[in-house]
């Protein structure tokens, strides 16, 4: 059995039967640049992407091949020559030019640079109850070990069951190409897909399903007002409309937002001052959530979130509209408590 040269292949086959299979490779060759990564050979039909994995699955089709392509070694220019001026015994000056051989310029020493600190991550394991398609490929990276069967790559503690792969990202810096988890770099990207696993464990061809796991995130909220009511912001992306849950009162405002992944935003608000619940509204964007509050009273409020704090004569501006002025009153509603505080 021949190993198809092509990057991105690398599959065996049978030169007689099977040279006409289709191949999937890229004739180019990558390029990273400020985190995005792509194929020279088809950055014009598919847009460079973010995550190595995408990356890795970009593709064309071919046949496959088992002669690499040979490209030809670069050659220096013209070697540098001297020009020598001698007197000849008639008196003539002859002028030759010898091949002037290039000192070794001495470099100064430059110190090491560390890698950076490995990070600890929560790996995934493999789902033994699910079902696993003939020759379906080793999700970890720097494994290319494809599925046999349960028995010889799944169960029990045999040699195929041994994963060698790499628990780290891959990392791409200033042409230098690896893992997080090793120390060793490449210049190459056909040598970096060779790195071997620096990591032994067992094979992972269906991860599990986080189930309900969630990860509690932090969301910006800002906010402003008006004379009758108050525009809350929550800046959350790709919100999930069926499962997210707002529920406006008359003195508070809770949040349960359900975002990309195992995300969840959850905060309880206690307002400022009262609002009319019935009155109010909000709307979930694509980039965040707006909550429109109706005041009880046209007060201005000092915050959004009530707070013991005695903040003194402060107040919250109401918000601006057209080119000059300010939207409603031009003296402030207070209650009876703030009006007391404002008279002193």
């Amino acid at each position: 059995m021949l190993k198809c040269a092509h990057k991105g292949c690398g599959k065996e086959f049978d030169l007689a039967n099977d040279a006409t299979e289709a191949c999937i490779y890229h004739p180019g060759a990558p390029i990273f640049h400020e985190g995005l990564k792509s194929w020279s050979c088809c950055n014009t039909v598919n847009k460079p992407v973010l995550d190595f994995d995408e990356f890795m699955a970009i593709a064309v089709r071919s046949t496959h091949s088992y002669a690499p392509k040979v490209e030809p070694l670069r050659t220096s220019s013209t070697p540098n020559k001297s020009l020598t001026v001698t007197e000849s015994a008639d008196g003539k000056e002859v002028y030759t030019t010898s091949t002037a051989r290039s000192q070794p310029t001495q470099r100064p020493a430059v110190a090491p640079v560390a890698s950076p600190a490995p990070t600890q991550q929560i790996e995934e394991e493999e789902d033994l109850q699910a079902f696993v398609p003939q020759g379906a490929p080793c999700k970890r990276a720097g494994c290319k070990v494809n599925f046999a069967s349960n028995e010889e790559n799944r169960v029990g503690d045999g040699p195929g069951t041994k994963c060698v792969y790499h628990p780290g990202a891959p990392i791409f810096h200033e042409g230098s190409k690896g893992y997080l988890c090793c120390k060793r770099r490449v210049l190459e990207f056909e040598e970096f897909l060779k790195i071997e696993g620096c990591t032994e464990g067992l094979h992972l061809f269906v991860p599990k399903s986080k189930g309900d796991v969630q990860q509690a995130v932090n969301c910006r909220i800002d906010h402003y007002q008006t004379p009758s009511t108050v525009h809350v912001t929550v800046f959350a992306k790709q919100t999930d409309r069926e499962r997210s849950t707002i529920k406006i009162e008359e003195n508070e405002i809770y949040f349960d937002l359900y975002l990309p992944g195992p995300k969840r935003f959850t905060r309880s608000v206690q307002l400022f001052g009262p609002v009319d619940s019935s009155a109010s509204s909000f709307t979930i964007f694509g980039t965040k959530v707006e909550v429109k509050l109706k005041k009880l009273d046209g007060r201005s409020w000092t915050l959004l979130e009530k707070t013991d704090r005695d903040l003194g004569p402060v107040s919250f501006t109401f918000g601006v509209t057209g080119r000059t002025g300010t939207v409603g009153a031009k003296e402030l509603v207070l209650d009876d408590q703030n009006s007391h505080n404002h008279a002193r």
